[in-house]
This record gives structure tokens, C-alpha cells and sequence, in this order.
């Protein structure tokens, strides 16, 4: 008898990728070994149920799970992460797991809003004489060595900087001197040199990092980097002229890990786990940077430094530390501030002469990220008393100004990124990122991301969605459905009464498009707890919502929110909407200020100094707001009297 084969093919569509595993592995853990992403918002546990694939060929063995209908299961429906295999297979990823990055890339002017502004920019930086980028190209003519005149090639290149920029008494990289010989004789003694100034430029704080044939001192770039937990995106930015000339973004690969920074930490404690996770993140950065060289037809060699930010979790996986404390009661990270390190050492495809700076953080849940947009939003230079949202799955806030500044984190859920909902997803292709209501047949217009034909929807989308029903009459100040009134759209779904978005004839997955009452309890309690943080953030120093001059909103998410269906759902204050600011992604635009101006990069540490850091899992009063905020807009009118009285409650 043939002895039984202990590994199968496992063939995913419609990647066409092919993996080999033992028999009895996890079709979960072998899409992740594949590089395939498969949403599971539950990091594998078996309760979100969006980690649906369809089996085309072959066996796979798992139980069928409330999450997937008969009719579901019978059409080939599993979930992966309950799936083993048996056999060789053919899966076929779902629609709504397929993830593109040319969504995230998408020119949007017509969210070009007059709001957007950004306190601290590039003529800024000249305008104030503070423009001194850290890294810096010189082009030098070396003596010919003679007999006379036999003097080492590190001393010649020396005195030639000195005699022909007046620049001397620096240190030197030792990894500039192993090919110095050949580089120095490859064009005739002429070469650029690469020099990086420490804060506050100064002939004592010089270092010569680099050295190339010719004339380079065109191809001075430096890459920010901003490490989202859903996404990383890169500037290219050139040191000589200050301008970021082209930026590209991709989801952090990691989701395929967890979709949340909690997650993630588990997963890394698991054996290789925090070397696997560090792996996948570098792999999606390389990639990054990848797509930013090919842009301008440029090498990795053109790059002279890097600057990255991320929150406090992601900052100590893409750096190989454990990050198993920032969970755990007393909530300790391994540092709030990290020396400069070698790109290629993380595993960064870049120079070996490259030097990574990240940005402090300020706790175990407020990054450095945050820390990046406060330098890129100035507050820390204005005298208004200004709050600080960027709102993700860990929304962040800061309020203060000049003088001062108190932060805090709220856990608010994946919802605002279609986490925890049933027909959720990123806005990516095709998901509903807008959506209207007739009120007199309760008939949806909807929008999705790039006009395609819907197959989920996104955060923004479900904000807009809940405003719309609010509005319209079809939801309760509870979430709860109207179920009385006559429409064929509100009715009995298999987990509890839900409204139809789009009939499933006009969806890419061929399935109803349906919005729960699960659904809108998730985004009211995600909404609950950022507005709570703001008011108890407000609270502990002393201030109130009605005493903020400006609101300044942050993060990707953060550009596509509609203000006024925020407000009526009661996510953000009800204040005037010329106090809204929006920054953009503030992480990489003040990763890009920080490669720009040694005078901010100095300024970094004072920030940071200012910054109280407020816990409020050990606040009471944080709860006691969190329960007042489960409404809509929110059970105290005196917080929204506008919408009170538009809706006539």
C-alpha cells in the first residue's frame, strides 16, 4: 500500500499562488505563509467570521459555525482560520479580502477641502531660516596622489573639503573607508560626498557617511516613513529642494497577523513570532520604498537618511523588541526614545550608510506617530487651545497649546475600518463610502470608493450610512430600526433586524449588503469612547468641549470623514465647522518636517517633555462618559443642542 503523502497544495485564486504544507495545517496560517491576506479581524479565533474563503477543489476539514448559512456552506463557503487541510486544494479568496493598494493611492480632489491646512510646511521652514535638512551632497575635486605627495586617500578627500567647502573637524563612517580606494579612482578623483549633521549644525556634529563617483549632488533624497497598523506610506523628499516629490502607500502586511495592535503583541509572543511579524512589516516597507525609487528612476544608494513613525506597538515590532508590556498593567513600553539605527541592519533595502530615526513616543498607546503630528500641526507653537483627534481602531487625543499639552488613548474598536461589522471592509475598491436616503420610500443612493460595483462598506460609509438612517427617521436615538415603517429594506436577518444597502444582483459577492443593529451598536460604542476620551481628557486639566479654539483632525481615516455626519452621530464636538482643521496623515508629514530642519529635530524632545500622558482605563469618570455617550448624538443634549433641535427630540 502507497504510503499516504503528509503535505498538500494549497493553490489560492485569484492570485495563482501555490504553497506546500503539512497535511492538517490551518488554511489560515497557510494563506499567511503563502503572503496571501485573508480578513480575520478576530486574529484567528473563530468569532468575527470574515475570514471566508470558498473551496473550489479538494478537502478541507472544520466545523460549519453559526457564522456561515446552509445554503453558504453548501456553495463551498469556509472559514479559514476553523479549516484544515486534507487534500491538495483550490481556495478562492472572497472579494472582500482581495485588498488593493492603488485604492489607497487614488487622487481624491474632490475631497480637496478649503479646512485642510498645514500649520508647519517647507516655505515655513525657510521663511524662519530653520531650513537645514539633516543630510547634505558635496561635490569635491581630490588631489592626484604622487610621489611627493603620498598622503592617505581619507586625508586628501579631507583637505579637499576643507580647502573647497571649509568644512573640517568631523568624524568618519568607518564603512565609507573599505571601498574609498576604487570610488575615489572611478571618476578621475572626483566624488560627492555625504555629510549628516547632528541637531544643531555644527562643524563638531559633522560626519562624512558616504561617498560615490561623480557628481551625485542631485540625488539627495531622504524617505519618511509612517507605520500604520492598516497601512504604511512613504515621501520620497528631496533634501535640496525640501519638496516630498511622490508618495505611495500599502496596507502593512501584518493585518494578515491581526487587525489590531493588541493582536499583534499576542502574536509575537508566540515562538518566532515577533521575528516573523518584524519580517513582514520590512517587507512591506521594502516595498514602499520600492515603488518610491521606481517613480523617479532612482537606487536605493540615492537615499541619504530615513525618517519613520509609527504608535508605540509598531514601532517595537518593526525594531525586533518585545512588545508584550505595553498590554500589561502597568502599560511599560521598552522606550520612549530610540537612537538612530542602520537601516539595512532592520532589513530596510537601502544603503548600509543610512540611518534610521524614529520618533518617541509619549506612553504605551500615544506614538510616535502622534508626536510626528503635533511637530507637523504646530500646536505645540500656537497659543489656541487646540485638540488633537486622530481616530482609528486606538484613537488618539492631545489638547493643549505652546504652554502645555495632556494626551490620551481610547480603545475605540476596528469599526471605523469596517472591523466588528457584518459587511465591513477597508475602503477599498468598491466599498460604499457614502450613502443618502429617500425620506419618503427610504430608498439608498449609494457611493462606493472609486465607482465600483459595491461589495462591503467602509468606515466613512457606515458613518454617513447611520447619519442618513438617524436622520431620516429609520433609526432610534438607541440604534435601534423603525420596524414599522414601509419599506421591504428593514427586516429580520439572522442576527437581529438589519437594513438591505444594496440587493445582492447589484453586489460583487452576489449577497445582500446589509447594515445590523450589531452593526450600529459596534460603531456607536467606538464613537462612545472617543467622544468620552475627549471629555474626560477635557475634564482632567481643568476645560471643557466649549473652551477648544481649534479641532485638528488627523490620520487617513480622518480625511474622508464627512464633519457634519460625525457630528450628528456624536463622534466629533458640535462646534462651528471653520474650528475643524484637517492635517492629513500628520505621522508623514512630520516625518518628512523632521529629515527637513535639524532645528525641529531638536524641538522633538522639548514636545515630547511637554506632554502629559493621561491612563484612562484608570479613570472612573472615563466610563461614566463612555455609558453617557452610547446614544445617538449623545444622552446629554447640552453636548449637541444643534442636532437636538434639527431632529426635534
Amino acid at each position: 500500500m502507497e504510503e499516504l503523502n503528509n503535505t498538500c497544495q494549497v493553490h489560492f485564486l485569484p492570485y495563482d499562488v501555490t504553497v506546500e504544507v503539512a497535511r492538517g495545517a490551518n488554511l489560515l496560517q497557510a494563506a499567511m505563509s503563502a503572503g496571501i491576506h485573508i480578513n480575520a479581524s478576530c486574529g484567528g479565533a473563530g468569532v468575527c467570521g470574515k475570514c471566508r474563503v470558498i473551496l473550489e477543489k479538494g478537502t478541507i476539514e472544520g466545523p460549519q459555525t453559526e457564522k456561515l448559512s446552509d445554503e453558504e456552506y453548501a456553495q463551498g463557503y469556509r472559514l479559514a482560520c476553523q479549516s484544515t487541510v486534507s487534500t491538495d486544494v483550490d481556495i478562492r479568496i472572497t472579494t472582500e479580502s482581495v485588498m488593493d493598494a492603488k485604492s489607497l493611492n487614488r487622487a481624491r480632489a474632490d475631497q480637496a477641502s478649503t479646512r485642510a491646512a498645514v500649520i508647519i510646511g517647507v516655505d515655513y521652514l525657510k521663511e524662519n531660516g530653520i531650513f537645514d535638512p539633516i543630510c547634505e551632497k558635496l561635490l569635491v575635486n581630490v588631489m592626484h596622489p604622487t610621489i611627493e605627495n603620498n598622503a592617505s586617500d581619507l586625508s586628501r578627500v579631507l583637505d579637499a573639503l576643507r580647502q573647497q567647502h571649509e568644512v573640517g573637524n568631523m568624524s568618519v563612517d568607518f564603512q565609507v573607508i573599505p571601498n574609498l580606494p576604487n570610488v575615489l579612482r572611478a571618476e578621475d578623483h572626483q566624488v560627492t560626498l555625504t555629510l549628516a549633521y547632528a541637531p544643531h549644525k555644527t562643524e563638531s556634529k559633522v560626519s562624512l557617511i558616504n561617498v560615490e563617483p561623480g557628481d551625485r549632488t542631485a540625488t539627495n533624497y531622504a524617505v519618511a516613513i509612517d507605520i500604520g497598523t492598516t497601512t504604511v506610506f512613504g515621501q520620497l523628499v528631496n533634501l535640496n529642494t525640501g519638496e516630498a516629490e511622490v508618495e505611495y502607500g500599502d496596507f502593512n502586511a501584518q493585518i494578515s497577523y491581526g487587525e489590531d495592535v493588541i493582536s499583534r503583541i499576542v502574536y509575537a509572543a508566540k515562538p518566532a513570532g515577533l521575528k516573523k511579524i518584524q519580517s513582514v512589516v520590512m517587507g512591506t516597507i521594502n516595498g514602499v520604498i520600492d515603488q518610491l525609487l521606481k517613480s523617479k528612476n532612482l537606487a536605493p544608494h540615492d537615499i541619504s537618511f530615513m525618517t519613520l513613525a509609527g504608535n508605540t506597538t509598531m514601532t517595537q515590532l518593526v525594531l525586533g523588541i518585545e512588545p508584550k508590556y505595553i498590554r500589561l498593567s502597568p502599560y511599560v513600553p521598552a522606550a520612549n526614545f530610540f537612537p538612530p539605527v542602520r537601516a539595512a541592519k532592520l532589513g530596510i533595502n537601502v544603503g548600509t550608510h543610512v540611518m534610521a530615526n524614529f520618533f518617541p513616543s509619549i506612553s504605551s498607546y500615544v506614538g510616535g506617530d502622534i508626536v510626528a503630528g503635533l511637530i507637523g500641526a504646530g500646536i505645540y507653537k500656537t497659543d489656541k487651545l487646540s485638540l488633537y483627534i486622530d481616530i482609528g481602531t486606538n484613537g488618539e487625543i492631545v489638547v493643549g497649546n505652546r504652554d502645555w499639552m495632556a494626551c490620551a488613548a481610547c480603545s475605540a474598536g476596528p469599526a471605523f475600518e469596517g472591523g466588528g461589522i457584518k459587511n465591513g471592509m477597508r475602503a477599498t475598491d468598491g466599498a460604499i463610502e457614502d450613502l443618502l436616503i429617500n425620506p419618503k420610500d427610504f430608498e439608498p443612493m449609494v457611493a462606493t470608493v472609486n465607482m465600483k460595483k459595491p461589495k462591503g462598506v467602509c468606515g466613512s460609509g457606515l458613518i454617513n450610512a447611520v447619519a442618513a438612517m438617524f436622520e431620516t427617521g429609520l433609526l432610534s436615538q438607541s440604534g435601534k430600526f423603525d420596524t414599522d415603517v414601509d419599506t421591504p429594506r428593514i427586516r429580520a436577518g439572522a442576527d437581529g433586524v438589519e437594513y438591505v444597502m444594496v440587493w445582492k444582483e447589484n453586489t460583487q459577492t452576489g449577497q445582500d449588503l446589509v447594515l445590523t443593529e450589531v452593526d450600529i451598536d459596534n460603531l456607536i460604542r467606538a464613537k462612545g469612547a472617543m467622544f468620552a476620551g475627549y471629555v474626560t481628557l477635557l475634564e482632567g486639566v481643568g476645560l471643557s468641549i466649549t473652551d477648544i479654539d481649534q479641532i485638528i483632525i488627523a490620520g487617513g481615516f480622518g480625511r474622508y470623514i464627512n464633519l457634519e455626519k460625525a457630528i450628528t452621530i456624536g463622534l466629533l464636538p458640535e462646534l462651528p465647522l471653520s474650528k475643524y482643521t484637517y492635517v492629513g496623515n500628520g505621522s508623514l508629514l512630520g516625518a518628512r518636517l523632521i529629515a527637513l530642519s535639524n532645528h525641529l529635530r531638536v524641538e522633538v524632545s522639548s514636545v515630547v517633555s511637554k506632554v502629559t500622558n493621561f491612563e484612562l482605563s484608570e479613570n472612573p469618570a472615563y466610563m461614566d462618559y463612555y455609558i453617557a455617550s452610547l446614544f445617538l448624538p449623545h444622552t446629554d443634549r447640552r453636548f449637541f443642542p444643534g442636532i437636538y433641535r434639527k431632529m426635534a427630540i
